[in-house]
């Protein structure tokens, strides 16, 4: 078993993006199942301001549309996705569990069958210019033959964090009510994209590289968007991205893409398509609902035709901590967090227990790592009893620090703002002891 290399294609991801924004305006890109003048009216749609739903609470053990169980004390769900709560993040380790990972999908589920699947790579950048119906075919075992290469990173929604728009900026946002919890870390192994796209024949003539998913067609608004699918720059499809059939040393499970879901390290989730059943290898660009109208940024601060197309995520920065969690005056706590970066590693990490008047640097438990993010803790022992607001800070190998404030955006996404968390100081009794209810930092774990 070998590590995914770093290739040496470049993959000038700044220049890529302007390339294919100004020949999607100009009417140069093919779109998949949809004309350009529906996606111009989606778009139309997508930039108006909408209400923030209020959060979904906590629901039952299961749901329509998600496989796994979805225990009350890990997951709060949201329509048709789970949201991990954090506080069932501690003492996991570093990776984050298969049944205790977010899940995110625009329709639910499919429960394909390993055995008769095919992965079917075809179209104009391949020798040939094969169509769909003569495509290129790899099955499961085909993929595994190829040599495996493991990553660990972390996958994450690109709203996650949405909610705060509202509830800390007082701004109205479009879309699925996050807090921070649409993130985990895993172990993924798998076949290299590059070794599949090569060995179908792929040629120099390749400009974009669009995997599709095998879930239901997503339909808002009364339109059919197709299956979920988004194309990537061949340079970057040719670098670091893999077709996953592991997570965490198991078969992927269905609510995570099984039998393979693409991985592409530090980019918006939406790249990561799960249930991958086709990859259309196009000599020409190619857009998509989830380029064009969903997946970029709109807003004042933005062009009118909104801005790139997203790609590496933003910095964040989370509580292993319940909110409104009890914390007894006078009593040494530990509080524990995670910050991770789509940049590169986490460098530095700073904690405020007072509402942003003083910081202090936390210890980090791990080392700076490209596609990760780093566990920190620090100690705390409150003094007076009353409401408090914890904050959380971090800094990439970037050089980039957590800001203030996002910029605001219509359809809520990349939100990267030190993120307030409340929390309670309790009292003691005369007696001295601790009052009902010590919070669960009360020492390392």
């Amino acid at each position: 078993m070998t590590r995914a290399p770093r290739s040496t294609v470049p993959v000038d991801e700044a220049s890529y993006d302007r390339l294919r924004l100004s020949q999607w305006l100009a009417g140069r890109a093919r779109g998949d199942g949809m004309s350009r003048r529906g996606v111009l009216t989606l778009l139309a749609a997508g930039t108006a301001a909408l209400a923030l739903p209020a959060p979904v609470r906590a629901a039952a053990a299961t749901s329509p549309g998600i496989v796994k169980p979805l225990p009350d004390e890990w997951f709060t769900l949201r329509g048709t996705n789970a949201e991990t709560k954090w506080e069932a993040l501690r003492g996991t380790g570093y990776l984050t569990p298969a049944d205790r990972f977010f899940v995110r999908n625009h329709t639910s589920t499919p429960v394909v069958d390993t055995t008769t699947w095919r992965l079917r790579v075809w179209g104009s950048g391949l020798r040939g210019g094969t169509g769909l119906d003569d495509a290129v075919e790899f099955g499961l075992d085909d993929l595994r033959a190829l040599p495996p290469v493991e990553h660990t990173a972390f996958v994450e929604c690109a709203g996650n964090g949405r909610s705060f728009y509202t509830s800390q900026q007082g701004q109205s946002v479009s879309g699925t009510a996050w807090t921070l919890g649409a993130v985990g870390v895993a172990r993924w192994r798998g076949a290299r994209l590059s070794d599949v796209l090569r060995r179908a024949g792929i040629t120099r003539h390749a400009v974009d590289v669009m995997p599709r998913g095998l879930d239901d067609e997503y339909v808002t608004g009364g339109v059919g968007l197709g299956r979920v699918r988004r194309p990537l720059p061949v340079a970057k499809a040719l670098d670091d991205v893999i077709l996953a059939y592991e997570m965490n040393g198991e078969p992927l499970p269905y609510d995570h893409g099984r039998p393979v879901r693409v991985l592409v390290p530090s980019w918006a989730g939406i790249s990561s398509v799960k249930w991958v059943g086709d990859i259309e290898v196009s000599a020409e660009p190619l857009y998509s609902p989830w380029n064009t109208d969903f997946y970029r940024l709109f807003g004042p601060g933005f062009p009118e035709a909104g801005s790139a197309p997203l790609t590496r995520q933003t910095l964040k920065s989370a509580f292993e901590l319940e909110a409104g969690a009890a914390f007894p005056a006078g009593v040494r706590s530990v509080l524990h967090g995670r910050s991770w970066s789509g940049a590169g590693g986490v460098r530095r990490v700073e904690v405020s227990t007072d509402g942003g008047a003083t910081w202090r640097r936390a210890g980090l438990r791990d080392v700076p790592r490209r596609d990760g993010w780093v566990r920190w803790s620090v100690p705390w022992r409150p003094r007076t009893p009353g409401p408090a607001v914890l904050l959380a800070r971090a800094t990439d190998t970037a050089g980039r620090t957590q800001p203030d404030e996002a910029v605001f955006n219509t359809q809520g996404y990349f939100f990267d703002a030190v993120v307030r968390h409340p929390v309670v100081v309790a009292g003691r009794d005369v007696a001295g002891g601790d009052r009902p209810g010590r919070s669960m930092y009360d020492a390392d774990h």
